[in-house]
Formats: structure tokens, sequence, C-alpha cells
């Protein structure tokens, strides 16, 4: 015979059950007072507030462990469920099966009070919503140190980004300026050129006719004189 199941993973099976689409089950006949064993394999498909979202394995073993160091002492709320869900399948009504169950709950127990189940069970809510409220703590600090290091390193890098597109602009500002620079002393070295070839004509043609005038002279001197 098996060994029965946790505390917490007979609680858990109370909710998941009813919503697993991906899971395998083992039901064995059972006493009066013992649900059906349920052993969750994968994550399970379920609705939220967001639409749709999973029951992780990770987290149900959590909550089992959380819940199985939680459990209160003496008959509560956890065995009444048990109870009630030995009547499943019988054919009762909803209110018919709460009410069988709680006088089963009250012959096993000896509690009379109707409050010991909604006490009791706020308790385990009680539990829950502390734990939650350490994983969202814990959810919080995980975005600050990760997410905010992400986005530290997403600035910095957009930053540079910008630094470096900066750069790139004024070095296009400087290549458009030079390029101006460049069109500018090429017509300068046009002009130049033009104006040292033309004074270099001027002064080969007066070289020239100086030259001939005195050599004409030299003629004369030469023809007159001699």
């Amino acid at each position: 015979m098996e060994e029965e199941k946790s505390f917490g993973r007979k609680l858990l099976g109370f909710f998941i059950e009813e919503e697993t689409t991906h899971t395998q089950t083992t039901s064995t006949p059972t006493q009066v007072g013992t649900p059906p064993r349920v052993q969750v394999q994968q994550t399970v498909a379920v609705q939220n507030a967001s639409g749709t979202g999973v029951v992780d394995k990770k987290f149900v073993d959590h909550f089992v462990s959380l819940l199985e160091n939680s459990n209160l002492k003496g008959p509560d709320y956890f065995e009444y469920m048990q109870a009630l869900k030995s009547l499943a399948g019988l054919g009762l009504s909803e209110d018919k099966q709460y009410q069988a169950a709680w006088a089963s709950f009250k012959a096993m127990g000896g509690i009379t009070d109707v409050a010991v189940l909604t006490n009791t069970a706020n308790q385990y809510v009680g539990i829950l919503d502390s734990d939650r409220q350490n994983f969202l703590k814990d959810v919080d600090n995980a975005i600050t140190q990760k997410v905010g290091g992400l986005k530290n390193d997403l600035k910095a890098t957009q930053d540079e980004n910008e630094a470096i597109a900066k750069q790139i602009i004024d070095l296009q500002n400087r290549i458009n300026s030079n390029n101006e620079k460049i069109t500018k002393i090429t017509t300068d070295i046009s002009e130049q050129s033009m104006k040292i070839t033309n004074n270099k004509s001027n002064y080969e043609i007066t070289y020239s006719s100086f030259v001939e005038q005195i050599k004409g002279d030299i003629a004369k001197i030469s023809q007159y004189l001699s």
C-alpha cells in the first residue's frame, strides 16, 4: 500500500485536481475522509487575471512544503475538506454534501462550531498571503537588481550611441567644410596658375622685345660705326 500523501499535497489536491489538464492520476479505493491521490507531473493551464497562466510544479512543491510546515493542530478546515471530498460521486447536491461532511467532521473531532472551519481556512489563506508578500518583495528586488541593471546598461549603450552619432555628425560637418575648402583651393589653384602662366608669357614677350631691340641696336652699331 502506498504511503499516505503529505498534508500539503492532500490540501493542494482539493484545488488542483479539478483544474488539471495535463496531469497523471492514480485513484485507489480509500476510506471515508481520504481523497483520491493526485500527483502533479507537469505545468497546468488555468485561468488567471491576465487570461491564461500555468500551475508551475516548482511552486506547487513550494506550497506543499509551506502548508506541511504550517499544519494546524486538531481537526480543522483540512479534515473537513477531506470529509467533503469523500462524498464526491454519491449524487448528493452541493448543499447536502456540505451538510453531510459537517456531520462527519463533528463526529470525528467533536467540533460543533462552524467558525472553526472558516477561522482555520482563513489561517491557511493568511499563511499563503504572507508567503505571497515575501515572494512579491523578492520579485521587486530581482527587478531592481537584474532588470534595473539591464536598464542601466541599456541607458549607457543608448548614451554611447548618441555620443557616437554626434561624433559622426561633427565629422560629417568637418568633411563638408573640408570639401568646401577643397573646392575653393582648387579654384584658387586654377586662378593662380592662370595668372602665373600669363605673367610668364608677358615676361617672355617683354624679354624678347628688349633683347631684340638691343640686338638690333648692336647690329646697327656694327653696321654704321665700323
